[in-house]
Formats: C-alpha cells, structure tokens, sequence
C-alpha cells in the first residue's frame, strides 16, 4: 500500500510540474502568399551530411514537410508515402524536405531503414520549425507539429496544409498541384553519328 501511495505522489507530482511549466507558445503558421522565411542547415541524404539553405531551390517548387520524430507509426507512413511518390515528385520538378528535431544519426537510421530517397533536415535549435510555426506542436514532448508547406519558385508559400493525413497527404499535394500522373521527363536522343 505504502508503495502504490508514494507512486501516486510521484504520478501527480509529474502532472503538477508539466502543468506549471512555462509554455512556449506557438508560431502562427505561414499563409499562402507570404515569402518563405529564409533557412540555413544540414540536410541528411542516405549516410552523408551537407548544407543546405532554401535559397539553394530557387527556381523549384518544394514541398518542405515537418514532422513530430522519426520512427513513429504515423511519421513513418508519411515519410514512406512521400518515397512511393518520390518519381511523380522529381518528374513534376519538385523538391521534398523532411524537417523535425531529431539527430542526424536518427535521421540516417529512417533513411536506411525506409530507403527514403530525400533529404531530412537538421532543425536542433527549432529555429527552423519555429520560423514556419511548427515548433512545439507536442508541447509536453517538444515535438514539432505535422505540417507542410509547398514554397514556389520565387520563394512565396503556395500552399499550406495545416491539418495532414500521413497516410493520404503525398498524393493529396500532388493533386492539388496537378501533377499526380506526372510523367518522366523526355529523355534526350542521342546525336546520329556523323560520317568524316
């Protein structure tokens, strides 16, 4: 009994502190039309390290996506989505970023093990995350929020999507942008040899 009572003192004790804990309030979100804030960090791709800034797409369209941490049920269905899609993203000329607070090690391992073809983006300090009004979205935790953003190619939010399913949000994205049968590219013929 003694043992049950003094493990419900330290469940309330729990409560009472994240309770009283000073909450860092959100971003608003970004909307359509406003210019992307500018961002600067190291992106992951397969086992390799680089930087990476937004001004680095102009000219492109890019989906940049945040999302709570990875290797959960609900981050992974939509990281592996984005994959499934990856050739309608690049055939349509569009760029896919992933961005949430893990390591880059973390981010190395979801890559691995979901053979995501994209980058991830490094967001330790949620600066990132904060600027686009994702930070803090699992306060408790200090997760970010699930939301995506498609950034146009002179840097302006095209679209938002607040509220995301991680199972259908790929496909939706590529719908609404109308491309979703995009085809690959015309691919180059070859030069007929030329007789001397």
């Amino acid at each position: 009994m003694k043992l049950f009572t003094l493990a419900l003192i330290a469940i309330v004790m729990v409560v009472v502190a994240v309770a009283l804990r000073p909450r860092i309030a959100r971003a608003d979100l970004l909307k359509e039309g406003q210019i992307a804030p500018p961002f600067t960090t190291q992106m992951v791709t397969g086992e390799t390290e680089a930087p990476v800034s937004l001004a680095d797409f102009h000219g492109k369209k890019v989906i940049l996506y945040f999302y709570p941490k990875d290797e959960t049920s609900g981050c992974t269905k939509e990281a592996c989505a984005f994959r499934d899609g990856y050739a309608r993203y690049t055939n349509a000329g569009l760029v896919v970023l992933g961005c949430s607070v893990d390591s880059a090690e973390a981010h190395k391992d979801f890559i691995r093990k979901n053979g995501l073809p994209f980058p991830l983006l490094l967001d330790p300090g949620k600066k990132i995350a904060t600027a686009y009004g994702a930070a803090n979205g699992i306060p408790i935790l200090g997760l970010d929020r699930r939301i995506t953003y498609v950034i146009d190619e002179n840097g302006k939010v095209l679209k938002v999507y607040p509220s995301v399913d991680p199972s259908t949000h790929a496909i939706e994205i590529l719908n609404d942008l109308g491309v979703a049968n995009a085809a690959p590219p015309a691919q180059a013929k070859p030069a007929p040899p030329t007789s001397n």
